[in-house]
Parts: structure tokens; C-alpha cells; sequence
């Protein structure tokens, strides 16, 4: 297995030939990479009126968390033994879901911060994620700047006299929990007052150690599935229903009124209705959504305040219908979390985040966070009085196909691209949007083609009111482009 860099961090699988997976030599030498990008930005920051500063060594703050893979022990410690040797004091928080990460460099007034996990990926790979000292993803340019940094082996380590420290912090779960109990739409009351008795897949991850802590927060009966953190994952960990039959027999024996399904790190969220039925990945954003914008539309607000919502290209319409029944105003981004987010400071987005169950909501921070989203949705269902179901049905229905084209070498995607934009493009029932790959949007469907950054294939995502004819419209623009080939 190859070693995949991007803008975003490193991931690969442990173990097998040195250069072929994620190693220590690799480890080694792109935290090295990012310890140096965090110096030159910290240094430039204090320079900013000296013209061109040069590059300095560590000697700042970095934040690292973990989630509970089988490898995260070995990676958390050539990287913490590395950023020591850049001359940084490292807060080691332990084991960490991501938005917990996320929050500790905020508090903890960091340079940035390093999350070890590979988020839903199976339990063989691990990753390292790269922060700046927002808490947040690090930009194209950023990610960019570190990979040439990493390449040029532009670095140099601390003398001995400046080598940094480690320090241990384990309050961080606990500060989380408090900070999303804080939320100002957060209805602890209510929620405790409704006795919710729910039950949760945490993957023998993170999410075995900290939800556990906020559902005792909020009152609510719970029994945890794989909850032990030992990195042994029970099953495939993308929280997708092929992969959730345990949880879903579980609920349909009776006794729960809400099935909840976290990935290791704890960013991407899935439900499961009382009776054992998937609420779909797809709502779980749109629901939290919902409420959130309930409680924000004033009625007769100006045009000005009017809330907005964001969520990627390849998310349901279904944010849009909701937004818009609210009176508010839907922006889409190109994929990937650090664009959502990057769109819904322009816009000044309520509330955003991604299909794949990821609620992004900026009163807590700009980073998708399953302990945002499991309190919003149980207040909102709490104010109801509702089931899962019912509130399932308050929704807009519509069904994603998520379909593929392997490439090979030779096959030139951005030609093919602009030719299908360019067929759509004088189609009176057609928008198309450009900003990544090419979205094709009718009256009541909609169909997506996109590079993956990963694998030489264009994934192919479609959208419409039955599965059948989504995955027709995903198919039919498929042989557009096998004939294109």
C-alpha cells in the first residue's frame, strides 16, 4: 500500500517494506516537516514588519491526540519524540476524539496541533492530521507548503540545549463535554426531563471513553456497543449501514429511542430510528440543521441577517430544501472539510458540514464534532416530543447513488470534464457548477463527477427523489464518459 500524502497530512497502512506504508522514517520526517512550517509561520507573525524572516527552529506549543488504534501508541510516540527534538513542548492529551484535538489547541493557546488517526479507514492504517493554531484543518497552500518542506528536507532540529518537553493533560475529554453542555441551543433540560434511553457503536475507539461521559452529562440511559478502546475495530469502521447490522438488530429488539453510530475519531455521526431503521448519513446534518435554524430565523429579519447554511457538492439537496423553508440562504463548496469551512466564514454560515454525517457548527468551533451534533439532535427531538422516525419524515426524501469510473494512466480527467460540463451547458433544465469537478443540477436531480485526490478513478455521485432513478442518472452520465474515453 502506498503512501498517501496530501495537503491534508499522511496516511497509510502500518508495517510491510520501508517507503511503501506509513513508517517511522515517514512519521519522522513530515512532523519534522510540520514542526518547521509552524516555525516559519510563527516567526513570520512576529516579524511581519521585518520584510522576509528567516526560518526558525521549534520552541513552541503543539497539541497531540490520538484515537485508540492498535498503532496510535508507537506514532504517538516517534511523533511527540520528534517535535521534542524540533524544540517544542508537546501537551500529549491521550486518547482524543479529533474535535477534542481540535479544541485543545484553542485551549491551550497552541501553535497548531497534530490528531494520529485515520479516521474511518480500517484498523491497519493510521494517519497523521495537521492543524494550524485555529484548531482547524490547514488550507491547500498550507498542507502545500509543508509537503515541499517535507520533500527539500528543508529542516534543522534544536541544540541540546533547547530540546523541548512532554506534558500530559487528560482534562480535555471533560472540558469537551462541558463546552457542548455550554451551547446556547443545547436544551440539557429538556433532554434530561425526556429519560432518552439510547444505544451506541463506538467502534472500540474513542467514542467509548467520551460519550459515555455526555450522555451521564445529560441524563440519558445508554448502553454502549464495542466500547472497549483497544483499537480492535468489531467490524468495517465507516459508520455506512452495510456495516451496522450489530447496532441495527440491537435496536430492533426493542427498548431504545435512538441508535447512535460513531467513527474512531468521532467526527461523522449516523442514527438509527427505534426501530432499527437507518435515519440515513445523508440527515443527519439536515436534522441537526433544522433546529438550529428554527431557533435563529426572526421573522421579518432583513435580508442581511438572513441564515445561511453550507454543506459539499456530494451532500444532499435535502439542506437546501430545509434552509430555504426556514427562509435562509444554502451555499454548496467544493469537498473536503477545510472548504465548507472556508465557505462558511465568507457567508457567515449558522450551522454546516458534510454529508458523511459531519456537523459543523461555528459556536463551538469550525471543525465537524459527533458530540455537537448528538446534543443538537436529542434537544431537537426533546422540544418535539417526537420519535426518530416521525422526525425523519418531516424531511424532504431524496436517495444518493455513489458510483465510480476506474481510470487508467493514459485517461486525461480534466478534458473529459470540461467536455461533459460543456454538453450540459446550454441545457435550459441544467446548472452547472465548476468549482470542483462538475455538478450538473435539474429541477429535481442532481449528478456530481469528481477526481478523487486519493485513487485514479472520478467518483460519480447522484441525486433524486427514488434510488433507481439516482442511480440511473449516475449510470447514463457514466457512459458519457467510458464513450469519451
Amino acid at each position: 500500500m502506498t503512501l498517501i500524502k496530501s495537503i491534508s497530512g499522511i496516511r497509510g497502512t502500518i508495517g510491510g517494506h520501508t517507503g511503501d506504508t506509513l513508517n517511522p522514517l515517514d512519521i519522522v520526517k513530515f512532523t519534522t516537516a510540520y514542526a518547521t512550517f509552524i516555525g516559519n509561520q510563527s516567526k513570520v507573525g512576529a516579524q511581519e514588519s521585518a520584510g522576509t524572516p528567516l526560518p526558525r527552529r521549534g520552541r513552541g506549543r503543539l497539541v497531540v491526540g490520538r484515537d485508540g488504534r492498535i498503532s496510535g501508541p508507537m506514532v504517538r510516540d516517534v511523533v511527540c519524540g520528534t517535535l521534542v527534538g524540533m524544540g517544542y513542548e508537546v501537551i500529549d492529551i491521550g486518547f482524543a476524539t479529533t474535535p477534542t484535538t481540535e479544541l485543545a489547541v484553542r485551549w491551550h493557546e497552541a501553535d497548531g496541533g497534530i490528531i494520529i488517526t485515520a479516521s474511518h479507514n480500517p484498523t491497519q492504517w493510521n494517519a497523521l492530521k495537521l492543524l494550524n493554531s485555529e484548531g482547524e484543518f490547514l488550507t491547500a497552500e498550507d498542507g502545500a507548503e509543508v509537503l515541499r518542506i517535507a520533500e527539500a528536507e528543508d529542516f534543522d532540529y534544536a541544540p541540546v540545549e533547547q530540546l523541548g518537553h512532554v506534558t500530559f493533560d487528560d482534562t480535555m475529554n471533560q472540558r469537551h463535554v462541558q463546552s457542548v453542555l455550554d451551547l446556547r441551543l443545547a436544551d440539557v433540560e429538556a433532554i434530561r426531563k425526556r429519560h432518552f434511553r439510547v444505544c451506541a457503536d463506538t467502534i472500540n475507539s474513542v467514542g467509548g471513553i467520551i460519550l459515555p461521559q455526555l450522555f451521564e452529562a445529560l441524563g440519558v440511559d445508554y448502553e454502549i456497543l464495542n466500547g472497549d478502546c483497544t483499537g480492535q475495530f468489531a467490524h468495517n469502521p465507516e459508520p455506512l449501514e452495510k456495516n451496522l447490522q450489530g447496532i441495527m438488530e440491537r435496536m430492533r429488539q426493542g427498548g431504545f429511542d435512538l441508535g447512535i453510530v460513531v467513527d474512531p475519531d468521532v467526527d461523522r455521526l449516523a442514527f438509527i430510528c427505534e426501530d432499527g431503521t437507518m435515519f440515513g448519513e445523508e440527515y443527519t446534518l439536515v436534522s441537526v440543521a433544522d433546529y438550529v435554524l428554527a431557533n435563529t430565523v426572526v421573522s421579518g429579519s432583513p435580508a442581511d441577517t438572513v441564515p445561511a447554511t453550507v454543506s459539499n457538492l456530494s451532500s444532499t439537496r435535502a439542506l437546501r430544501d430545509v434552509t430555504e423553508r426556514h427562509g435562509g440562504h444554502y451555499t454548496a463548496a467544493a469537498v473536503g472539510e477545510v472548504n465548507v469551512t472556508t465557505k462558511m466564514k465568507e457567508v457567515g454560515a449558522v450551522i454546516g458540514g458534510e454529508g458523511n454525517g459531519g456537523v459543523i457548527y461555528p459556536e463551538s468551533h469550525y471543525g465537524r464534532d459527533a458530540l455537537v451534533g448528538i446534543t443538537l439532535f436529542l434537544s431537537s427531538l426533546a422540544q418535539k416530543g417526537c420519535t426518530v422516525s416521525e422526525l425523519r419524515r418531516t424531511f424532504p426524501d431524496y436517495q444518493i447513488a455513489k458510483n465510480r469510473i476506474d481510470l487508467t494512466p493514459e485517461t486525461d480527467v480534466d478534458a473529459i470534464l470540461v467536455k461533459v460540463k460543456e454538453m450540459f451547458a446550454k441545457d435550459p433544465d441544467a446548472v452547472v457548477n465548476d468549482i470542483d469537478g462538475v455538478k450538473i443540477d435539474f429541477p429535481t436531480r442532481w449528478v456530481h463527477l469528481r477526481k478523487s485526490n486519493t485513487e485514479p478513478i472520478i467518483r460519480v455521485y447522484s441525486e433524486a427523489q427514488t434510488m433507481a432513478e439516482a442511480d440511473e442518472l449516475g449510470k447514463r452520465l457514466m457512459q458519457v464518459v467510458y464513450d469519451m474515453q
